[in-house]
């Protein structure tokens, strides 16, 4: 263990470096374990685990009845355990067995008792039985700084698991040194700034289109303004004696 200059313990993963984040802990172990497969020194590596959340899986619905039932298991295993401990220091093969039964028996009614009676005194706010975990939003795995190219270059020479899903370095992470190869992988990026100038040049050709419409729009009203003078004029010599 480590220690800062104030005196605390400094975690391990801390000198070391980004590699690669995943969504979920199988992909991460699989990292790992194709560097190792490579003769990677994977003891320069950890796996941190970030965005921790609690999930509760809901199993099913449940009753007094089977509150009692799941009891009655627990305790006749627990009365097995005990029923085989005590049986040792009995002499006679018949008093094993028998004090294995009795065991079980008395583990089984005490655990149904208990299951019953704890289910019941929650007076029906939990009607259900489930399961619950922590687990991280997102999964990083860190080498040493020294070892970063060769673990990167490793891992981009090997087949990408198809059920992963690679998550973007978050800016707290700490350098990351870029590879060729990977600087090779995002150049298909690139294809963004055609889009850009695409839509440059449509602007343009909408800018032309509108100053069109706008001469003709023009020449259309100095036209109507020619045969409102002829009109005018016509009327005029119309007047005169």
């Amino acid at each position: 263990m480590q220690y800062s200059p104030a005196g605390g313990p400094v975690s391990p993963a801390a000198d070391r470096r980004l590699l690669v984040s995943y969504d979920n802990y199988t992909a991460a172990q699989r990292a790992v374990d194709t560097l190792s497969d490579a003769g990677f020194p994977v003891e320069n590596t950890a796996i941190v685990g970030s965005d921790l959340r609690l999930e509760e899986t809901v199993t099913g619905r449940l009753t007094n009845g089977k509150a009692a039932l799941s009891g009655l298991i627990t305790g006749a295993v627990f009365g097995l355990i005990v029923g085989l401990f005590l049986g040792l220091f009995t002499s006679a093969t018949t008093s094993f067995f028998g004090l294995v039964l009795w065991s079980i028996l008395w583990g089984a009614i005490a655990g149904a008792a208990f299951g019953f009676t704890s289910h019941a005194f929650t007076g029906g706010t939990r009607d259900f039985s489930s399961r619950s975990s922590i687990v991280a939003g997102r999964y990083d795995v860190l080498v040493a700084p020294p070892m970063l190219d060769q673990a990167q270059a490793l891992l981009q020479g090997g087949v990408q698991p198809a059920d992963t899903v690679v998550v973007q370095r978050p800016p707290s992470a700490g350098p990351v040194t870029t590879s060729p190869a990977a600087a090779g992988d995002t150049a298909p990026q690139a294809t963004g700034y055609p889009l850009t100038e695409d839509r440059a040049e449509a602007r343009a050709e909408e800018a032309r289109a509108e100053e069109a419409r706008a001469e003709e729009a023009r020449a259309e009203e100095a036209r109507a303004e020619e045969v409102r003078d002829d009109d005018r004029a016509g009327l005029s010599r119309g007047r005169r004696p």
